[in-house]
């Protein structure tokens, strides 16, 4: 009664599992604030001018600057330009502080 049988290839393939491709699960996207969002609650709530409800952020949301004026262009850097512009700054640096050294 416990003999072990060999299966035979029809019932392997039947029970193949690795053909089988699970459902993906479900998640619910929520929607990315903009920085312009961000800027209008930072403004209209009052628990963002607060932290831990003890430090008052109120000045600091005052003189924070605007996005517009924090952007900047994207500049691809070239390696032997960079490079040669900064040896070049610590070279001068040098030389300056070497003929003040002299004087």
């Amino acid at each position: 009664a416990d003999i072990p049988v060999i299966p035979d290839l029809e019932e392997v393939q039947e029970e193949d599992l690795a053909m089988q491709v699970a459902a993906p699960p479900s998640v619910q996207v929520n929607r990315v604030l903009t920085y312009h969002d961000l800027d209008k609650d930072l403004m209209k709530f009052a628990a963002f001018q607060t932290l831990d409800g003890e430090v008052d952020l109120k000045l600091l949301t005052k003189v924070l600057a605007p996005e517009h004026e924090l952007r900047e262009d994207d500049v691809s850097w070239d390696w032997d330009h960079l490079f040669t512009e900064v040896s070049s700054e610590l070279v001068t640096e040098w030389d300056l502080g070497q003929s003040e050294r002299e004087d």
